[in-house]
Order: structure tokens, then sequence, then C-alpha cells
């Protein structure tokens, strides 16, 4: 079975893989029930989902009505201001007929804009709390994407207590200098507070080319190489506490959790050469490039 560590102080001991929820966003519910039937294979018991991400917490719903004591389940909210968030987690424990969130994130909370509004008074933040405070969530965490992200979120870990953070690790953005120290700044604060560290774009490969029609089921395209997939996933969790969030492109599922089953952090040693030959061999590229592409 895939490791399980603390999920930072929360008391849950999540899975090293967690289940990106994204990947369901746009599903018939025959198909998300069976991909879900994954996890339990697996023992995966952490989703994360977001009120954005098309259809995934309606596909969760009445698969959860059998399953819920069995995951810790996160959503993310998108909204800055109070009433927006607020409502925001009143629709997706609607959409997901839970009486309860064990988390709420804020999504991509990157730009300085809407992180003083979402921190400041009337702001987002006002409502997780009131909502944690009512029993509506157990956890509040902050998301982000782009080369900024380690450096946001160290700027809302001088605020708030936040219980998680979210943000890219992969081969590629760590080739960033600044990225890299500002993620290894931030991966040492949370390993000395508690907080929870979720990585995502671990299996990135690039932006898709304008001449390339493979079919996509991701925003980016993704590394497909079983090997160089493997090297990838235990890339990530050679990291010691760090989780990994699986990508949006479902039909990578299981090769994924294959990988996170067969990690030995014994074996780990030749990792960072292997992942270096293949970013040369399969032509890889950050997804953020700073000053270039730090959007979606």
């Amino acid at each position: 079975m895939i490791e399980r560590l603390p999920f930072g102080r929360t008391g849950h001991h999540s899975t090293r893989t967690l289940f990106g929820a994204a990947a369901l966003g746009a599903m018939r519910q025959d198909r998300a029930d069976a991909l879900l039937e994954l996890l339990l294979a697996f023992g995966v018991n952490h989703i994360d989902t977001a009120a954005s991400y098309g259809d995934s917490e309606l596909r969760l719903a009445p698969w959860l009505k059998h399953h819920r004591d069995h995951f810790f389940l996160a959503t993310k909210t998108g909204e800055r201001d109070y009433d927006g968030a607020m409502a925001s987690i009143e629709r997706s424990l609607e959409r997901l007929e839970v009486d309860r969130l064990d988390m709420i994130q804020f999504h991509n909370l990157t730009d300085e804009p809407g992180w003083r509004q979402a921190m400041g008074t009337g702001g987002a933040l006002e409502a997780a709390v009131a909502a944690r405070d009512q029993g509506m969530v157990r956890f509040i965490g902050v998301t982000g994407h782009g080369t900024q992200v380690a450096d946001m979120h160290l700027k809302s870990l001088d605020v708030f207590d936040f219980d998680s953070v979210l943000l890219p690790f992969n081969h590629m953005m760590m080739q960033d200098a600044r990225y890299a120290d500002a993620f290894e700044a931030l991966y040492a604060r949370c390993q000395a507070h508690g907080v929870a560290m979720q990585t995502i774009k671990s299996v990135a490969r690039r932006r898709w080319r304008e001449d390339d029609d493979s079919k996509r089921f991701s925003w980016y395209e993704p590394i497909r190489d079983p090997e160089a997939l493997r090297h990838a996933v235990h890339w990530v969790l050679a990291r010691p506490g760090v989780f990994l969030n699986t990508s949006s492109d479902a039909t990578l599922l299981r090769a994924t959790l294959e990988a996170a089953r067969d990690f030995d952090p014994a074996r780990a040693d030749g990792l960072a050469g292997a992942v270096a030959d293949d970013a040369r061999d399969l032509d890889l590229e950050p997804l953020f490039v700073r000053g270039v592409s730090d959007t979606i």
C-alpha cells in the first residue's frame, strides 16, 4: 500500500498521493465511479477538489455517501471577499452533499490585489475562520501556481497559521534558482511548524505545443513514458514529508498510484540523474517561466 504520513498537524494520516479530483470535472458519473474505485484499491484516503473543477464536486457526492468516513475531503474557493467565500463554502457542502469539509483552501492566492482582499477586513479569510468556528470546515489551507507562489505562501503564513499549502514541485521548476530558494524556505518552515505541504504538476512535461494534436485531458502535456513517469513520482516522494496530488489527466491515475505504491526511499539515490536524463530525452519545459508564463 501507499505510505501514509501525518497531514501536518491535522491529526489525519494521509497517503503520500492525494487524489486530485480535477480529473472528474468533465466525466460522466459511471466513469467517475469506476475511477474512484481505484482509490480504494490503492488505499488512497485524501481527496482534493475545488469549486471551479467543473462537475467534480457533483461527481464525488454519490460516491461519498458510501465512503465519506474513509477520506479527508478538501475543496477550494476562488472567492476573495467574505460573502463570496462563505457562499462558495455553503455551495460546496451542498454539491458534495456533506455536513462538513475537512479543509477549505484559497484557490491560487498568488496575486497581490487578491491577496490583500482575501486576507484583509471583510475578506475570504474571515469567512473561512467563521466557517471553521461554525463547524462547516475543520482546517484552512492556501494553494497556488506560478513562479511567485512559494514567496506568497510564506507571506500568507506570516499573517495566518494555515494548516496546509499547495504549489508546483518538479525537476524543471526547481531549475529556476529563485523558485528553488523560495521553495526550500517554505519547505523548512512547513516542516518546522507542522504545516502540510501538497505538491502539484509532478508529471508535467510542458505546455501543449500548437502543432500537437494529441488528445488533451489536462491543460498541460503530461509525461506519458512509463519509466519517466515513475522517476518523476519517485523524485517527489523522495522529499520527506511532502504529498503528491495526482494529475487532472485521469488516464495517468493508475500508473501514478502504482509508482507511489512501489516507491522505496532506500533506492532513491539515482533519481536526480534519472529525472535530468528524462528532461533531456523528453524535451521537458517548465510550466511557469518568470515574467513570461506565470498563469495557466
